[in-house]
């Protein structure tokens, strides 16, 4: 029952949430720097970080709640997805002590970010194409890093950039994934970023590496987990990804909601017509069964059910970023024209809105998992 029925603590935490994001000035699109220091001293960025490094001992849960809750008040913050939950994630699971004790405590009170690189100009989707390589150099020990990465959100705020690369495995001679700690002033890091029409406070970046020296302690986690490790962080990732869908999605129906009350055409509010309120009606239904599947894949997740939580994390993306581009979709077709205006803020979600369906993985990759790991349909690729 706890994934349908929340507790009177998650309640709680939900009305905080909403009452301080509903007080800030909204930020989508703008500097939120100062929103995310401000959250961060209330304990939200850092909410599922261990206690014992400053976190607030929650989970996948409460962090997704949090990122809904500030998405529904017009207030998401793009890198909760991707600091505290991938790789604050990561850290937390297979970093060493010395990784923790550096790392998590900053990331918890919001003194320090880490942006996240995967995506390749030649591997997107597949992960098992990435070309990014480490080597060791035997005289020192230290990793020689090597490739490119795009769209790559915030590194120019980030302290660091925590880089999927891949090593060669000494027994079989396959190249296996690893993830590596990249502090932003390393020799050989370069960023550029990417001209987007997307308006986000956080920019995208394209980052190349050049034969790019880090110590032997750069290495998070075991070199043998593989792909363990990566989808520690690639669970949390899609999760929050709903939740962030999920919050954008509620933000515009309240909006379009607020509108049909009040626009008043022919002595009667547009909301009373079936035309104007059933699209609208079954936005809300759509929002709410997303957060359903989301809540139950971050509760799999935390329970440490990282299979179970594989598929109900793709399922909730999949489920959010439809919700997320139809509730918006409708939101601005019930203002008509005032949906473009600057005045009442729901065009600029237009183009935001598709981030949930195309990122972090497209909705047929999704469909492509779901049909030959759930279904147990053949495989297509």
């Amino acid at each position: 029952m706890t994934t349908l029925i929340e507790s009177e603590e998650h309640k709680s935490l939900r009305e905080a949430v909403s009452t301080f994001a509903r007080n800030h000035p909204r930020t989508l699109g703008t500097d939120n720097k100062h929103f995310w220091q401000a959250a961060a001293k209330l304990g939200y960025i850092g909410v599922n970080l261990p206690e014992a490094y400053g976190g607030g001992g929650g989970g996948i849960t409460e962090l997704s709640l949090v990122l809904e809750e500030m998405g529904a008040s017009g207030n998401p913050l793009l890198m909760m997805i991707v600091s505290p939950a991938i790789c604050g994630t990561v850290i937390s699971r297979f970093g060493t002590e010395e990784q923790k004790r550096v790392w998590l405590p900053p990331l918890a009170d919001g003194t320090r970010l880490m942006a996240f690189g995967i995506t390749e100009p030649d591997a997107g989707s597949n992960s098992h194409r990435i070309t990014t390589t480490a080597r060791r150099d035997a005289a020192t020990g230290d990793w020689l890093l090597t490739g490119r990465k795009v769209f790559v959100s915030g590194v120019d705020i980030a302290d660091a950039t925590l880089i999927v690369g891949r090593t060669e495995d000494a027994r079989t001679g396959k190249l296996k994934p690893c993830l590596f700690i990249v502090d932003r002033d390393t020799p050989g890091f370069e960023r550029r970023p990417i001209d987007m029409e997307l308006n986000a406070a956080e920019k995208q970046f394209e980052l190349t590496l050049d034969e790019v020296r880090l110590p032997a302690d750069a290495l998070v986690g075991d070199e043998d987990a593989g792909l363990l490790q990566l989808f520690a962080g690639l669970n949390p990732e899609r999760i929050m990804t709903a939740a962030f869908g999920i919050g954008m999605g509620r933000y515009a129906l309240s909006r379009a909601l607020e509108y049909a009350r009040e626009r008043t055409v022919w002595k009667t509010p547009i909301g009373a017509h079936q035309a104007i309120a059933h699209p609208l009606a079954q936005a809300h239904i759509d929002l709410e069964l997303a957060r359903l599947m989301t809540q139950k894949a971050a509760h799999l997740y935390d329970a440490g059910d990282d299979m179970g939580a594989g598929e109900a994390a793709n399922m909730a993306k999949y489920a959010a970023g439809e919700a997320c581009v139809k509730a918006v979709d409708q939101a601005v077709h019930t203002l008509g024209g005032n949906g473009l205006t600057r005045e009442f803020g729901l065009a600029q979600l237009i183009t935001a809105s598709r981030v949930a369906r195309i990122a972090p993985v497209s909705r047929e990759m999704i469909l492509n998992y779901v049909s030959h790991q759930t279904l147990g349909l053949p495989k297509s690729y």
